[in-house]
């Protein structure tokens, strides 16, 4: 896949990322292509063998034509997930590590609906607020958007399925 300098897209661990360029450098007595990635979120810069962006899991953000369908994901209203905490937390990090889109709504999906039940441990609550921040800085550059408004959207999906507010009866009414 090639990328082009200036365009965003997805590193699995840190989110959306934006292509700075690329760079011939050498690391373990190896000349290599780096492509240079800065984070959107905390401004980190990233250096991965341009030979190795697929297997890492560097790809495109989602299209604004799958954005329904990470809805979909979002909005199911109950998700089944571990009940045993560390089986739970091993299950999401390895979601949140594959770096699918899809995969990162249903951390987000399932903190969201434990956190409504029952507090989330710090670890969770760490998990749950990267995860929410990683697909948020995917939400935003689909809907062309800034990342308050990716945020709401992402709030509203969620709203949708495991968020249904259970005091304002009328919001719900008037929406559906």
């Amino acid at each position: 896949m090639k990328f082009k300098k200036g365009e965003t897209v997805i590193y699995p661990q840190h989110g959306a990322c934006v292509v700075k360029g690329t760079k011939k450098m050498e690391a373990f007595g190896e000349k290599r292509e780096y492509l240079i990635l800065e984070t959107v979120i905390n401004e980190m810069t990233l250096k991965v063998p341009v030979d190795k962006a697929d297997e890492v899991g560097v790809r495109p953000p989602v299209s604004p034509d799958e954005l329904e369908d990470l809805v979909a994901v979002l909005a199911k209203p109950d998700p089944r997930v571990p009940s045993n905490w560390s089986r739970r937390f091993k299950n999401h990090q390895e979601k949140l590590k594959s770096g699918d889109v899809y995969q990162v709504a249903e951390v987000v999906r399932n903190l969201a609906a434990r956190n409504r039940d029952a507090a989330l441990s710090a670890a969770e609550r760490t998990m749950y607020e990267r995860a929410r921040v990683n697909l948020i800085s995917e939400i935003a550059p689909a809907l062309k958007v800034s990342a308050d408004d990716a945020e709401a959207y992402l709030d509203e999906a969620l709203a949708k399925g495991v968020l249904k507010p259970e005091k304002k009866p009328k919001k719900a009414a008037a929406k559906a």
